[in-house]
């Protein structure tokens, strides 16, 4: 069954979207069927692995991207996935295994809008027709905005695991607390709507700390995370397994050149004149075999 993971933090601006496509990146570069679900309006994840070209194309047509799902309605998830999503310039599949639910900016009707069956909510349409290929993949990411509004509660409410990604600052932490808060009342909205075989609502599961500056002091940060996270466990309001993961990912200048390259940083290779590129490739690996570990226990 595939592990069904959201990556959310209320605080934006965390580099949450180059955590989710280099990990997801990683993943499938380790034989693993991928699936990234982009839920974020600002369709960055997008717009990176189809590169801007590719994407306008849908932009501008309203065709294939995950809002279709809802208005007109008439289209299925099955038929919007981009199979290999990563393509070099003649076209030639870079990356097999690594599969993408686009979004563009029409999303944002979601929100105001759309005006659905309140009988079916956005998320139990979406989780529906999900289930129809979870069967295809082991690792489903949804990458989610820093909210719990209809896109984001469309991820929540199909995933199976949370991770929120930090950096090390006050707002990070505070970003933390309000998604605890936010998605324990989610959770009771959505109640009579989950099916038993979804299991369990998704508790967090772990904190990734990203985008780490060379020089910065992250221990009394990481220190104040962990005491909100020993406090959120000790009222069961996350999951009991949930750890600050080992692997932390550093900044680095090749992140923001992959991004123009259209590639996740694993396949950037030479390509980058960048001498923290090997620390930076090694730290998404990292975390993605942490991942892996992480789901044995849970």
């Amino acid at each position: 069954m595939a592990r069904k993971i959201a990556f959310i933090n209320y605080k934006g601006g965390v580099g949450k979207t180059s955590l989710i496509v280099n990990t997801a990146a990683c993943l499938a570069k380790q034989g693993k069927r991928v699936l990234l679900c982009d839920f974020d309006t600002q369709s960055n994840a997008s717009i990176w692995l189809l590169r801007l070209e590719r994407w306008n194309k849908i932009n501008l047509s309203g065709e294939g991207a995950i809002y279709s799902i809802f208005d007109p309605g008439k289209a299925q998830l099955k038929d919007l996935i981009i199979k290999d999503v990563v393509e070099g310039k003649a076209g030639e599949k870079l990356l097999p295994g690594l599969d993408l639910v686009p979004t563009t900016f029409n999303l944002v009707d979601l929100e105001n809008e759309y005006s659905g069956d309140p009988k079916r909510p956005a998320y139990v349409i979406f989780s529906e027709q999900l289930a129809e290929v979870e069967a295809n993949y082991d690792f489903i990411l949804f990458d989610c905005p820093p909210n719990i509004l209809r896109a984001s509660q469309c991820g929540n409410f199909a995933a199976n695991e949370i991770y929120v990604p930090s950096n090390p600052d006050a707002l990070s932490l505070i970003g933390f607390t309000l998604l605890v808060e936010k998605l324990g009342k989610f959770h009771q909205l959505s109640a009579s709507f989950r099916k038993a075989s979804m299991g369990v609502p998704a508790q967090v599961q772990g904190l990734i700390f990203n985008s780490i500056k060379t020089g910065v002091d992250i221990e009394v940060p990481k220190m104040r995370m962990q005491l909100r996270l020993n406090q959120f466990k000790s009222a069961k309001r996350v999951g009991q397994n949930a750890k600050i993961f080992d692997t932390q990912i550093r900044d680095a200048m090749v992140v923001r050149r992959a991004v123009t390259l259209g590639l996740p940083v694993i396949l950037v290779g030479d390509a980058a004149d960048d001498s923290t590129q090997d620390s930076v490739v090694s730290d998404y690996r990292k975390l993605a075999t942490e991942i892996i570990r992480q789901g044995a226990q849970l």
